[in-house]
């Protein structure tokens, strides 16, 4: 892994823009309804976040770029749920997300106006909440009074971590920048527990979905 992670990390160091425009895609991609629940955009932007300590990146053009994203992304997909209304809601693709799709709606119905900003830090329904609160007729001012702070609460939630763990491990654990055994600490928990995490979530939609199976009457 680490023979990937070096030439990975000398790569972006030489062509920092593409490391911005991959941050801000993850961003963009991961706001995309369905797209957004395959796309692992946090990962990806709490992984190149350890590139900052070392100067490979810089702090205020990573933040800017996932946020950047995360406005256009949230943004266009709010725009397409507004102008086609419920309608979208029982489209292709959409209608091969029929649970995502209704807990994306009851999570905006129980928390209303709130649930664009909570939506922010959950997993999938994020990709989900932006076309549903257009959908269900969420005005645009009210929308981005909500998602333009939300958004500025998750940038630095997903990329200081990743900025004070490799920090915190060169100041204190005598490690060098310019050796990137940090970074490769870094990266490789970031990427260990996204994978815990989404083999968790898989496992109990699937045994969700078999009691739900179960629970129905027989014909």
């Amino acid at each position: 892994m680490t023979s990937f992670l070096d030439p990975l990390i000398s790569f972006v160091s030489a062509h920092a823009w593409l490391g911005y425009l991959i941050l801000f895609l993850a961003a963009l991609l991961e706001a995309v309804p369905v797209v957004g629940s395959v796309i692992p955009g946090s990962t990806i932007i709490l992984a190149l976040s350890a590139l900052v300590p070392g100067g490979e990146l810089k702090l205020q053009w990573v933040l800017l770029a996932a946020a950047l994203g995360a406005v256009l992304g949230d943004g266009s997909a709010y725009w397409i749920g507004h102008r086609r209304q419920r309608e979208i809601l029982s489209t292709w693709p959409l209608t091969n997300y029929p649970r995502v799709v209704a807990e994306s709606e009851s999570f905006f119905n129980r928390f209303g106006t709130w649930a664009v900003f909570f939506a922010r830090f959950v997993p999938p329904v994020r990709a989900f909440v932006p076309v549903t609160a257009g959908a269900l007729g969420m005005a645009p001012a009210k929308f981005y009074a909500v998602n333009i702070p939300a958004i500025l609460a998750w940038a630095p939630a997903h990329v200081l971590p990743g900025v004070l763990a490799v920090s915190a491990l060169h100041e204190y654990a005598g490690l060098h920048h310019h050796e990137h055994v940090g970074k490769h600490i870094w990266i490789l928990t970031v990427v260990g527990v996204a994978i815990v995490l989404g083999l968790a979530v898989w496992i109990h939609r699937r045994r969700k979905g078999g009691n739900v199976e179960r629970s129905k009457p027989q014909a």
